[in-house]
């Protein structure tokens, strides 16, 4: 199964997260088939999210299925997208 998820890049207590399409069988930093955003918690509210809707919506209509914090994410960046 084809997962959207996080993967964790940064040091100890200054995460930032890449998101990432993977087979769900791979280690969570393993390799992965595409990048398709960023996530940086510690940034400005308006910086912490960017991620490419158009190929997230490609791979979720092949059959991939977001986490769920991916999926809030995701909201998240439709919402600013829309403002």
């Amino acid at each position: 199964m084809v997962k959207i998820r996080l993967k964790r890049f940064g040091t100890q207590k200054r995460p930032y997260y890449r998101v990432v399409v993977q087979d769900a069988r791979k280690p969570r930093d393993g390799k992965c088939i595409e990048e398709i955003g960023t996530f940086m918690p510690i940034e400005a509210e308006e910086r912490q999210v960017s991620i490419d809707l158009e190929r997230a919506k490609y791979w979720i209509g092949v059959g991939a299925q977001p986490t769920e914090t991916v999926a809030r994410l995701m909201n998240l960046q439709a919402k600013k997208q829309s403002n």
